[in-house]
């Protein structure tokens, strides 16, 4: 979830219902880019995609579900084309080669104390549900060779994040019972500071991590969860690859070189990954890949809150503010090679073991063209070929890093667990 949010149109229509494997017939993926320039360039990415599918690190369909239909899988059934409501649905997954979903458990900031824990387990419940009504596409999943069984079986992995350390509401017991729930990474903040970590688009209240969260971190990764650092402060950063004793991932995050934004990763921080052997998976947010984008984003937030509305509103009184505000401003464009720009970059920086890809598809209202849902990621391989990528390097980006980092983090897990139990700290017991 970006600060952007929502999708679609019109009313909500019931519509079938649906169980097994998604069954629409798409109309053929819109070329763009390279991929509309050289035909066999987009040929050559069908293929790849179809042995090294995309881990897709981030993608905020449950917190649109809940928004727009309250969880009713009835009036939204993604086996069918929801391209009137949503960036994702079955169909499309499948059609733009998507081996592996993140589905971030997010809430907003504004939830706090046991409303956030009880909105995060609300959307844990609505993942869950989605496992159990499309078993022939979606396959639990909560470990690296969980991954590598559903991609051998034809079948999307799927996997939750939590996005937000407000979700624990300072308790690592409720961490643990996430982690018991399935959720392999958390995001230690949203938009907003909390009381153990700085955000990066909040004033800073710890220069980082606060001696809490720092045991924030070492509890995750007793536990094999992730810690995801997309959306923290750059001293957050720092702090946690400081503490860390396992890999750490950035879910949807991009390069501040090539766009000045305080959701993208510094390059110092970037150089560390290796060293680490964490993640950085490159979003697709215009206002985060794109410098012109960032300026005409904040404006249209303003527009939303003008209106008696929330700034990351999805609501359909949300995509008609939002609607009008484009129609009298229009929005500058990312395209994939937007995209390309960020992932050249971070290779060349963090090194091609250390990258992939967190679209952030349902968690924001505007996407590049050509990636403008998760039938899109084509476009971006073929671009990516197009400068010269190889077959392997864009197989560690799709699929291998990612997976490879999970397993790396039970194994540190493993290991910790032998040498330590459970944590008993807490908020008070830990202030300086």
């Amino acid at each position: 979830m970006t600060g952007d949010t929502g999708n679609g149109t019109g009313a909500d229509e019931a519509e079938a219902d649906g169980r097994g494997a998604a069954r629409d017939t798409l109309a053929p993926l819109t070329p763009v880019g390279a991929a509309a320039e050289d035909p066999g360039l987009l040929a050559r990415a069908l293929e790849l995609l179809a042995e090294h599918p995309v881990v897709d690190g981030h993608n905020d369909l449950p917190w649109a579900l809940r928004e727009q239909v309250r969880y009713d899988l009835d009036r939204r059934d993604i086996s069918r084309d929801q391209s009137a409501h949503l960036h994702t649905d079955l169909p499309r997954l499948r059609a733009g080669g998507v081996g592996a979903q993140f589905w971030s458990v997010y809430v907003r900031t504004d939830l706090s104390g046991d409303a956030a824990v009880s909105s995060c387990l609300e959307q844990i419940d609505v993942v869950r549900t989605m496992q159990d009504r499309y078993p022939d596409d979606l396959a639990p999943a909560t470990t690296a060779a969980g991954m590598e069984a559903a991609r051998r079986e034809g079948r999307i992995a799927s996997l939750m994040g939590a996005e937000g350390g407000h979700s624990i509401n300072n308790s690592l017991g409720t961490l643990r019972g996430l982690y018991e729930l399935g959720v392999r990474y958390m995001t230690l903040t949203h938009n907003d500071t909390i009381d153990w970590a700085d955000s990066a688009t909040d004033a800073p209240r710890h220069d980082g991590l606060s001696p809490f969260g720092e045991e924030v971190v070492r509890e995750m990764n007793r536990l094999g969860m992730l810690v995801d650092l997309s959306h923290v402060a750059a001293t957050t950063m720092r702090d946690a690859l400081r503490v860390t004793e396992a890999p750490v991932i950035f879910s949807h995050s991009s390069a501040r070189a090539v766009c000045d934004h305080p959701r993208n990763i510094p390059d110092d921080v970037l150089a560390l990954l290796a060293d680490n052997g964490g993640v950085a998976m490159a979003t697709f947010v215009p206002k985060f890949v794109l410098p012109e984008a960032v300026e005409w984003t904040r404006r249209s937030e303003e527009a939303l809150v003008a209106a008696g509305l929330h700034a990351l509103d999805g609501s359909d009184a949300g995509r008609r503010v939002l609607a009008a505000f484009e129609a009298d401003n229009p929005r500058p464009v990312a395209t994939p090679a937007t995209v390309a720009d960020h992932l050249d970059h971070m290779r060349e920086v963090a090194g091609v073991d250390h990258i992939g890809i967190g679209g952030d598809f349902d968690g924001t209202s505007f996407l590049p063209d050509g990636l403008d849902t998760v039938a899109g990621y084509p476009n971006l391989i073929a671009e990516l070929l197009g400068r010269g990528w190889s077959a392997d390097d864009l197989a560690k980006l799709t699929w291998r890093n990612a997976v490879r980092v999970l397993g790396d983090a039970e194994d540190a897990a493993a290991g910790l667990r032998r040498r330590r139990g459970p944590s008993l700290a807490t908020l008070d017991t830990t202030a300086g």
